[in-house]
């Protein structure tokens, strides 16, 4: 295989992806409910975002020629794969545990694991913003997030 036929693969490859993570976001949007402009449904945003990607990504599937800085996969790519994972699993947690664990969790992979950041600093940003994120969203703006934490 030739790099430019490899680059017009990666092209496909990156375009695709969000293609078809638009099109799924596009379904259970609506599945939510639009509702109309005057009295929009938990789906109506969503719906709009899906609906730009699935544009976008179209726009540059039908562009995927190679342009010749395209990066190969590598075991850096690895990383990639690691925090999409993550954020499928801090989903599927967030409603059976609430949302505290969980988005430690995430932020401790992210910024240890993946950043190679210290304890130190991990353990004050992942608390920190769990912590945050609590007050904001249950205490101050009334928001019904699964939780664990009562305060």
């Amino acid at each position: 295989m030739t790099t430019r036929t490899y680059a017009r693969r990666q092209n496909v490859v990156a375009a695709l992806v969000p293609l078809a993570v638009g099109v799924g976001a596009a379904i259970l949007s609506w599945n939510l409910g639009v509702g109309t402009l005057a009295a929009p449904g938990a789906g109506m945003w969503p719906l709009i975002v899906s609906i730009t990607m699935v544009v976008t990504a179209a726009v540059l599937l039908l562009d995927a020629q190679p342009r010749g800085d395209e990066e190969g996969f590598t075991k850096d790519s690895l990383t990639v794969a690691v925090s999409v994972s993550s954020l499928v699993a801090y989903a599927l947690l967030f409603e059976v545990v609430g949302f505290e664990i969980p988005t430690v969790a995430v932020l401790v992979l992210w910024l240890r694991v993946l950043g190679r950041e210290g304890w130190l600093l991990t353990v004050g940003i992942s608390t920190g913003t769990t912590a945050a994120l609590h007050l904001l969203f249950i205490t101050a703006l009334g928001i019904p997030l699964p939780h664990l934490i009562a305060w």
